[in-house]
């Protein structure tokens, strides 16, 4: 079985290395040395000056909006994974769905203002596969408009924009470290902050509002990771420029091998080095779409649907009009991609695919 994504897991002798130091230390959780370590060399690696460790990429975009005090109206986008609008819909907000840009399929920032309005408090975008969104002009916007901005940054482990982290646009960032991710800690997240006092209340939030053992700074959940994790997480940092460049390969190759089939791909925004951690492409029709998906699952290849539905079609929101969105939704799919995917699984894939068209 080939599935849309494969684990990459570091060497069981280094995890079992860590392991044993939690054993003699008997300290499993409650920020300790371990995720203290990861939080270090994570900022080191991805050149940030903030990061909180937290137990899955959800619960960072909930934290995200408590602690940038959201409330009433926050425009997002409808192409993006479910957490995205279920976390403002959670947190007692309304998700304003303002449609993409056909090329990147990020939020189309020209359209953002006419949705604004006197309860609008935020922007939550979503850079999708990686790809930015058009981080210059959405902080026009949220500064002239006195918007606070959020970017899900789920799949942006280790992307940089015009020379600098992605993370280190808008007020919040947030990232997943789930193990579909190129880095993660099997289940994961975490939250960057580019204001020293925003980071401060995340961290508090993040840990039921605890001020020392006996006090409180205000109200908080349980988000907190655990030294397992944080493991997991250490042990494969050393492996990810190994996992970058096993992923550039594949991704390459599908490029090559699928040069000629009547599909399209999104453009990677200007400026932009990115991490490969998707491989997206556009049919013509939904009809094809669901052709190539049969043929391949008739030989245990599973790619996914990423992201369908549009979530502007969500049960539990009102009614929006993303006629773009709805579109793309429909026509793209994920290929199989990940640091142990051979060559020539690509070109069997390809050929299917091409075949199936």
């Amino acid at each position: 079985m080939i599935n849309v994504t494969e684990t990459f897991l570091p060497p069981l002798e280094d995890y079992v290395d860590k392991l044993r130091g939690i054993w003699t230390s008997k300290w499993l959780t409650n920020r300790g040395v371990l995720v203290q370590e990861l939080e270090t060399e994570l900022k080191n690696t991805l050149g940030i000056n903030d990061i909180l460790v937290v137990n899955n990429g959800t619960i960072a975009l909930q934290i995200a909006i408590k602690a940038l005090g959201l409330a009433g109206e926050i425009i997002t986008t409808p192409f993006s994974y479910v957490a995205t609008t279920s976390s403002i819909v959670w947190e007692n907000c309304t998700p304003v769905f303002v449609d993409i840009d056909p090329v990147h399929l990020t939020i189309d920032p020209h359209l953002i203002e006419e949705k604004i309005s006197p309860r609008t408090t935020g922007i939550l975008a979503t850079h999708v596969f990686g790809n930015p969104c058009d981080v210059e002009v959405i902080s026009r916007i949220a500064e002239k408009n006195g918007l606070k901005v959020i970017y899900d940054a789920a799949h942006c482990y280790g992307v940089t924009y015009k020379e600098r982290s992605l993370l280190s646009w808008g007020h919040i960032s947030t990232l997943s470290f789930h193990a579909t991710k190129l880095f993660h800690t099997g289940e994961g997240g975490a939250i960057v902050c580019n204001d020293p006092e925003l980071a401060k209340r995340a961290y508090y939030m993040h840990n039921f509002g605890h001020n020392g053992p006996e006090d409180f700074f205000g109200i908080g959940i349980n988000g907190k990771i655990s030294e397992l994790q944080a493991a997991l997480g250490l042990c494969l940092l050393p492996y990810m420029d190994e996992v970058f460049a096993k992923r550039k390969a594949a991704f390459e190759a599908y490029d090559e091998l699928l040069g000629r089939a009547d599909l399209s791909r999104p453009e990677i925004r200007p400026g932009t080095v990115p991490n490969y951690s998707y491989y997206p492409v556009l049919f013509s029709s939904e009809a094809a779409l669901l052709r190539v998906k049969e043929k391949l699952a008739s030989k245990n290849i599973f790619p996914r649907r990423y992201f369908y539905p549009s979530l502007n079609q969500l049960p539990y929101v009102g009614t929006s009009n993303c006629p773009i969105s709805d579109d793309i939704s429909k026509r793209i799919l994920c290929l199989p991609l990940s640091a142990n995917i051979g060559l020539d699984v690509v070109a069997q894939i390809s050929a299917i695919l091409e075949n199936a068209l």
